[in-house]
């Protein structure tokens, strides 16, 4: 029938400019789908023909355009949300996992030949914090942006709000790990290579700090409607 797949090419062409979470894309999508045949079902019962009122339906629901930049707000708002908790849960996670391998596999650490310096003390500190600090900003910015989801405050920019906070969480926890292990290399490299344990648990807080990084980035790339 002429027409008949009108609001199948709408949902289509709204499919291929959205980016994000597939399962929230495809409820999205669905919910689209379904507002769309409820609409043409009314203006059938109406007296228009199936072409016409798919068209009207479609035309009332809005262009693609306009329809896709609020449904890609959303979609990044949902990657946005579950990369901060992903930050809250995972990054103090990975930093009692070192600890805890550290202090079973070296013990206390032994003194070093001479006292550290004030600036290394600084260093090890914040590198110890970090971890807390940043699960806390991602708390913070979880309840703020729910509520800030209650005015008129686009989920465009709150997913951007979201990408920035999750980039900046990323950023400090790798700038204070690899600050701390630059740092000791400095006064003694020896004690970076004291357990091969310490060392794998080492790398896989990179791994995990890198899939951080990877989630972080696509807050910003999914906001960019």
């Amino acid at each position: 029938m002429a027409g008949a797949g009108l609001i199948d090419d709408y949902v289509t062409a709204l499919d291929r400019r959205l980016r994000g979470p597939e399962h929230v894309k495809d409820d999205l999508l669905a919910e689209a789908r379904d507002s769309l045949h409820d609409a043409a079902a009314a203006h059938r019962d109406g007296g228009l023909t199936e072409e016409a009122a798919q068209r009207r339906a479609v035309a009332e629901f809005g262009p693609v355009t306009t329809i896709a930049r609020e449904y890609q707000g959303l979609l990044g708002l949902a990657h946005g949300a579950r990369t901060l908790r992903a930050v809250m849960l995972v990054i103090p996670l990975t930093f009692v996992m070192w600890e805890l391998n550290r202090r079973f596999w070296i013990g206390a650490w032994n003194d070093f030949d001479a006292p550290p310096p004030d600036w290394y003390l600084a260093i090890a500190r914040f590198n110890d914090t970090t971890a807390w600090i940043v699960a806390g900003v991602a708390i913070v910015a979880l309840l703020v942006g729910r509520r800030l989801a209650r005015t008129t405050l686009s989920t465009v920019t709150l997913s951007r709000l979201a990408g920035a906070v999750a980039v900046g969480a990323v950023a400090v926890t790798v700038l204070g790990n690899v600050a701390i292990l630059a740092a000791t290399a400095y006064l003694d490299v020896t004690r970076l290579v004291m357990s091969p344990p310490v060392g794998a648990a080492t790398l896989v807080s990179f791994v995990i700090e890198l899939r951080l990084a990877v989630l972080a980035r696509r807050c910003v790339a999914f906001s960019s409607v």
